[in-house]
């Protein structure tokens, strides 16, 4: 599904209006009573309702929203502030709507002083002062409101976005002047600021409402971002081939583990194995020898000359993908061993863990990595390599996204959404996972299905979008079993036969 910018919105709503063809006041009706349904299924008409309306066309719909609610008996309280003697088109007419409505409790249009309401816990404030056009924060008369709003004990349902908050960059926006929403009741789709981790907590629950927007505009327009679906992962599955044997479903190398993170290693091969590797090898140092043996049968232990950690690089020629860092330590010994294997190998590499922490203190090695490379950095990581502390999760995103570019790789960012930032600087979101996957090893299990999946035949832009959504659906089905509170990492990939069987039914 394509994740459109606030201006491509705008430019969807006009080309809807003008090709459907629908006047622009009668999409805001079917949009308000989108909302309307989505207000009543949620709470009962003993809700006192408070709506605030703006002077743009998200004033609009909360005047057509107050209208709608009120002529099936809710009691509204509807204010529209208009203080600059300014309202859209559409708000205007919903004004004169409401003006004439016989069903409304009360109805103030704000242009000059304001006495607000009271607020308690039985009030629904129906947020519709600013929606995904707003291009920079509130100041004044509405950061003034929206304090208030937030300071008391009433629930508040947004419309489309929560007012305050940009649909893109919230980099240097003020947090005090947003509101912070119960529910965002998003219009058409979810905007990009929704899948970033610093923003939820001014959304609350988001519920998608669909309102008819042009399908042909939507196909013809390029997106730079988009989220996965079940939809469209499915086409991407191989089936396995009735004479298929070990030798044609890839070998994959897993170099891992140093003393005292054999598991990470184990975790690493096992979650390979799982996702459809036909062979999976394991460089490991000697002290991890006994604990894979038993933990792994299946895996072919390779071991390193040291000890206790990885100390030489390793021939490539016959694997099909590699996996680099779960466990791995950032001895000196280790460091210059990695440096030495990302020169040498000559298969598509999954990156992760260690080997990112190793880069990072080292930015010239950063040339080394293959191109078409896999990096799974979670957010501490990915700052640590690109030598600064982002201010937001959206200059994360574009500090990721122009990284991958400048290497020609793959950067999964992990997190909630776990955004792919792929070489030609498109961004997919992933839309399976849960919070219980937040533990210990879970990052291995993901390294480790990325590399089997890549070792399986796919190409590695597949591979890294398969992956998470496996790792994070497996994670799903583990957490629907054992719940969020107890996952560990190995649940998941006891899931994985699950979370395959699904996408195979």
């Amino acid at each position: 599904m394509k994740i459109f910018t606030s201006k491509q919105i705008h430019e969807l709503d006009s080309y809807t209006i003008e090709h459907e063809p629908v006047a622009s006041i009668d999409l805001m009706e079917r949009a308000a009573r989108e909302i309307a349904k989505a207000v009543m299924q949620r709470w009962q008409t003993e809700t006192p309702i408070v709506v605030f309306a703006g002077p743009g066309n998200n004033g609009g719909d909360a005047l057509a929203v107050a209208r709608m609610l009120a002529e099936e008996g809710y009691s509204v309280t509807a204010f529209l502030f208009n203080v600059k003697n300014s309202l859209s088109p559409d708000c205007y007419a919903n004004k004169q709507r409401l003006s004439s409505s016989k069903h409304m409790k009360r109805f103030v249009e704000v242009v000059d002083e304001f006495d607000p309401p009271e607020l308690n816990e039985a009030t629904l404030v129906i947020d519709g002062l600013f929606g995904s056009g707003l291009n920079k924060p509130l100041t004044g008369g509405f950061a003034s409101l929206v304090k208030y709003i937030n300071s008391s004990d009433c629930r508040v349902a947004s419309i489309d976005m929560p007012s305050g908050l940009l649909a893109e960059d919230n980099t240097y926006n003020i947090s005090s002047n947003i509101i912070r929403a119960d529910i965002t009741l998003t219009l058409h789709s979810k905007k990009l600021c929704m899948y970033l981790a610093d923003c939820q907590q001014y959304l609350g629950e988001i519920a998608v409402l669909p309102i008819g927007l042009s399908e042909e505009w939507q196909k013809q327009t390029d997106s730079q971002f988009a989220e996965i679906e079940e939809s469209d992962i499915l086409p991407l599955v191989k089936q396995r081939n009735d004479f298929a044997h070990k030798g044609t479903m890839g070998q994959a190398l897993i170099i891992a583990g140093s003393y005292g993170m054999g598991g990470a290693a184990t975790m690493t091969a096992k979650a390979c194995l799982r996702a459809g590797a036909g062979k999976v090898t394991v460089h490991i140092p000697h002290c991890n020898y006994n604990i894979m043996q038993i933990a792994v049968p299946e895996a072919v232990v390779h071991l390193d000359k040291e000890e206790c950690c990885f100390s030489e690089s390793i021939d490539t020629t016959q694997y099909d993908a590699v996996a680099i860092g779960p466990g791995l330590g950032q001895r000196n010994q280790t460091a210059t061993a990695l440096l030495a294997q990302l020169k040498r190998t000559e298969c598509p590499a999954v990156l992760d863990a260690d080997a990112l922490n190793i880069l990072s203190t080292r930015a010239a090695w950063m040339q080394q990595i293959p191109a078409g490379a896999v990096l799974t950095p979670h957010p501490k990581e990915f700052d640590r390599m690109d030598g600064n502390d982002c201010f937001s999760d959206f200059e994360r995103l574009a500090h990721a996204r122009e990284m991958a570019q400048r290497i020609k790789c793959y950067i999964l960012l992990k997190g909630h959404y776990s955004a792919i930032c792929n070489p030609d600087g498109t961004v997919i979101f992933n839309s399976t996972g849960n919070a219980g996957m937040a533990t210990a090893g879970a990052g291995d299990v993901l390294t480790g299905i990325i590399a089997g999946l890549i070792a399986r035949g796919y190409h590695t832009a597949t591979a890294t979008l398969l992956g998470a959504y496996i790792h994070g659906l497996a994670g799903d089905i583990a957490a629907e079993e054992k719940g969020m509170e107890s996952l560990i990492a190995t649940d998941i990939i006891e899931a994985m036969p699950a979370a395959f069987k699904k996408l195979y039914s």
